[in-house]
């Protein structure tokens, strides 16, 4: 079982919205039969025996086991991941492009930024993961308690002359052996009573991730 899992086929995001298939797949973390998800859900075993065929033809859960029991076989399933996460290239007609509106505080752009990390991270992983070989990635996560506009304004300015002395410092354009890196950080106010919000604050309030550019071979 994958620990995480990029959804960029449309056919199959769209079984894994379905409210019982994504119940389902929440349940399968742990392996599984149809009896004891639908006495769990306290569903029909017929209708829960339809949505798991659907979700294994989609390749979201996976067959560990068959059990003999009387005189039929139990199927014992797994979801083929922990966690599923639904990449904007399942929506490619309409995912947002970072390009059409290149403005650093608007919001919308952080999004199309955010989907745009999405989608090609989930792509290195996979090739990561045909290649066997570890994806190379960072990610900086923390909370910070401005006083004023005024101070995040200064915090935004400073950061972004920090970053590109870095870059200055460290890019090497004529390495024969160099590889291309893109660097994402974001700002944005914390939601209220967020129970995923950490109450312990970093030095950093931004986002940083540093992620590959290009495809694992």
């Amino acid at each position: 079982m994958e620990e995480l899992a990029v959804i960029d086929d449309p056919a199959v995001a769209e079984v894994s919205l379905d409210p019982i298939r994504s119940a389902l797949l929440a349940e399968l973390r742990q392996p599984a039969s149809a009896t004891m998800l639908a006495n769990r859900l306290g569903l029909p075993r017929q209708k829960v025996n339809y949505h798991l065929k659907t979700l294994e033809q989609h390749g979201l859960v996976e067959l560990i086991e068959e059990r003999r029991k009387g005189n039929v076989n139990e199927r014992i399933l797994r979801a083929t991941a922990l966690s599923f996460v639904i990449s904007p290239e399942a929506l490619s007609g309409v995912q947002p492009d970072p390009r059409d509106s290149p403005d650093r505080f608007s919001a919308r752009w952080l999004i199309a930024v955010a989907a745009a990390l999405i989608h090609d991270v989930g792509a290195l992983l996979k090739g990561a993961e045909a290649a066997g070989q570890k994806l190379a990635t960072f990610a900086l996560d923390g909370e910070i308690r401005f006083a004023s506009a005024a101070s995040r304004a200064a915090f935004v300015e400073e950061l972004s002359q920090q970053i590109a002395t870095l870059a200055l410092k460290y890019h090497d354009a004529e390495s024969v052996g160099g590889r291309k890196h893109r660097i994402v950080v974001a700002l944005h106010p914390s939601l209220k009573a967020s129970p995923t919000v950490s109450s312990k604050t970093i030095s950093s309030a931004t986002t940083a991730t540093l992620r590959e550019e290009e495809e694992t071979p």
